[in-house]
């Protein structure tokens, strides 16, 4: 008979090779950065939206030392058409645009990561919890979850932004609060899934606590899920901020996406003609959500075995064949 501590580093192995699942992606002896680059290598989608936000996010960190010209004090004309001193024009008040929209973009990202960080703790311990457990932890928790999923995101936050007054804390409380929901079911489904598998149950069965056996083997195995639900969430973050913005309940001491589209309407942007005041700021906002969501999908495709053999995939707008059938793809 083995002693336990032999079966304990077995146990530990089985959930490094995925124990019953047949697959190491799951497995938790790589860690989760490293799966997450294995994920994104085998996906050209993933690779670009990775880029895609990584491109962003270094030009919203470094904005202070990438910007051509100041943010505070004009620069050229009022509502100066792009040329090849000022790329994408000037605002109202002679502002160069791609400077603006570089500060813009940190105080964006930073609403976005904010809400992303904030949203994934509440979501992945109630996920956990519920899905481990079950029973009435399991029915309480989804209750509560249920509560606020059926709550209309949009309003509430107006709600809330409006009430609380404009400011970039209260703003990021606001998105926060509604963020969580699908993160908590995505985990709760995959916990309940890996509970039944034979490198946990043999960790259980060896007395080893449930503290334990979720942090050792179950949190693990949910972070690339947790990663890809966090990236939707930090588009979806940045998408209501530039809403909340542009209707005038964002920071009006701080320069957003949102506030520099709000501001090229209030000041006759369209009534002149100047498409570049409000055309760049919208794309920037489609590019960063675009680009999350290639990721997240890339990282769902992978996790998710079933979407490989789907009839029709999002991911490369064709038919797939069935396994097994031989026919081919449209």
């Amino acid at each position: 008979m083995l002693p336990v501590a032999a079966l304990d580093a077995d146990a530990d192995s089985d959930a490094r090779t995925g124990g019953d699942t047949g697959t190491g992606a799951s497995g938790t002896g790589a860690s989760a950065g490293a799966r997450l680059r294995v994920i994104l290598r085998g996906h050209r989608a993933g690779v670009v939206g990775a880029v895609i936000l990584l491109a962003f996010t270094v030009l919203a960190i470094g904005a202070p030392w990438f910007a051509p010209y100041s943010t505070t004090a004009a620069s050229g004309a009022v509502f100066a058409p792009p040329s090849l001193h000022h790329l994408l024009g000037t605002n109202d008040g002679g502002i160069d645009m791609v400077s603006l929209l570089m500060a813009g973009g940190r105080i964006s990202m930073l609403v976005g990561f904010s809400c992303a960080a904030i949203a994934a703790v509440p979501g992945l311990l109630i996920g956990v919890l519920s899905g481990y457990f079950g029973g009435v932890v399991d029915t309480v928790l989804m209750r509560v979850t249920d509560f606020f999923i059926v709550l209309p995101t949009v309003p509430v936050m107006i709600v809330i932004a409006a009430v609380w007054g404009p400011s970039l804390l209260h703003l990021i409380v606001a998105i926060s609060v509604l963020l969580w929901t699908s993160t908590a079911r995505v985990i709760r489904a995959q916990v309940k899934s890996l509970r039944e598998r034979t490198f946990v149950r043999r960790a259980r069965t060896l007395g080893m606590g449930n503290t334990r056996v979720i942090f050792r083997h179950i949190v693990p195995n949910v972070a690339p899920l947790l990663v890809a639900n966090s990236v939707v969430a930090l588009a979806l973050a940045i998408f209501y901020e530039t809403a909340l913005a542009f209707l005038g309940l964002g920071d009006p001491t701080a320069t957003s996406w949102g506030t520099i589209i709000e501001d090229a309407f209030l000041r006759t942007a369209i009534s002149v003609g100047a498409w570049w005041a409000i055309v760049p700021p919208g794309i920037c906002v489609a590019l960063v959500v675009i680009g999350a969501y290639l990721v997240g999908q890339s990282i769902e495709d992978e996790l998710n075995p079933r979407l490989k053999v789907a009839h029709f995939s999002a991911r490369f707008w064709s038919f797939r064949p069935l396994v097994g059938r031989g026919s081919e793809a449209i």
